[in-house]
């Protein structure tokens, strides 16, 4: 049998897709309504628009476009909106999750290509990538493409993956996955979500799709400038490598104290082999000294820090138990009602 009649012999699958929206009434609404209900094996059975404190009109139009509207009182950010639609797509029965951003940038139309590795079952987490095929790569300002390409190798690093894009917000995962990810980051998800699922060694795929490189009504609603969310992004990034990687993250920064305190220890000690006086250099031998004891410091705290994670860890497990055990609950409940 072909992979198109197995996927069609399949049930069909739940899709409830998710569009995060900040005052985008100009275009929330065509995107709503260019959601595709029906997929190879699969079924759109919810559109749901997060509003994050807009001060416009969107959920009129997205309301009137057919969706349903989540509200948040004020704007709480991306990484808010983010879970606050999973929460509401897995309390709407959805098998899988699909975000789409609401500006307009991706073609709800690739939603079908999108979703096409979770179907067939080999991904548990699909993302758009904009960058892997040249030939689809969007006109993206140099400076912002730049600032992807650094914090996509930095997020390489510390997860051990090989992407090359982490800052997408066109991105699909199974409603098994969604019980996974226990995020912290209010303002941006991106990179956390892909950090903290790479841990959990879930099969995390990369679909390349054609991408409009600048949107076409308003600016951008993540930061008013591209310096300002690199910082903020590198926050995130830091903060999440010192939670999931701690001898990665402190033992980095431990190698680098010791790396100076050799050098200059060894400096100092050339000096004296050649001269037999540590003159001018014996203040060299204090920061030697300071720059070795901080290393080691650094490598102890990094051994503690990563105990403190493996607890993390097993109380993660113990949560995703305790989330899929509700969720066999829930449908013995619903299959008792019908």
């Amino acid at each position: 049998m072909s992979d198109s009649n197995a996927l069609h012999a399949a049930p069909l699958k739940q899709v409830v897709v998710v569009i995060p929206a900040l005052s985008e009434e100009a275009t929330v609404g065509s995107i709503v309504k260019a959601i595709p209900r029906q997929v190879p094996g699969a079924s759109v059975s919810h559109v749901v628009v997060v509003d994050d404190g807009s001060t416009d009109a969107t959920v009129a139009v997205a309301t009137e476009a057919g969706a349903v509207v989540v509200r948040h009182p004020r704007n709480l950010g991306s990484g808010a909106a983010f879970a606050t639609g999973r929460l509401k797509a897995v309390d709407l029965g959805a098998d899988i999750i699909c975000h789409i951003d609401a500006d307009g940038q991706f073609d709800p139309a690739d939603i079908p290509k999108l979703l096409e590795p979770l179907l067939k079952g080999e991904a548990d987490f699909v993302t758009c990538t904009r960058f892997a095929r040249k030939d689809m790569e969007a006109a993206t300002p140099a400076v912002k493409k730049w600032g992807n390409r650094m914090v996509t190798r930095i997020v390489n690093w510390a997860s051990g993956s090989h992407f090359t894009d982490v800052s997408c917000g066109f991105r699909a995962y199974t409603r098994e996955t969604a019980h996974h990810l226990h995020l912290f980051s209010k303002f941006d998800y991106a990179q956390e979500t892909l950090m903290l699922l790479s841990r959990g060694n879930l099969r995390l795929v990369e679909v390349p799709l054609p991408v409009k490189g600048e949107r076409e009504h308003g600016e951008s609603r993540i930061a008013r400038s591209v310096l300002a969310y690199g910082t903020r992004c590198l926050m995130i990034l830091l903060l999440t490598m010192r939670d999931m990687h701690p001898i990665r993250f402190f033992g980095a920064i431990g190698a680098f104290f010791l790396s100076v305190g050799f050098f200059l220890g060894m400096w100092v000690l050339v000096h004296w082999a050649y001269t037999g006086q540590t003159i001018p250099y014996t203040s060299f031998l204090m920061g030697s000294a300071m720059c070795v004891i901080l290393g080691v410091v650094l490598f102890v705290l990094a051994l503690l820090a990563d105990m403190v994670v493996r607890q993390r860890i097993l109380q993660e497990r113990a949560l995703l138990e305790l989330r899929l055990f509700r969720d066999e609950i829930s449908k013995r409940h619903a299959d008792d009602a019908e």
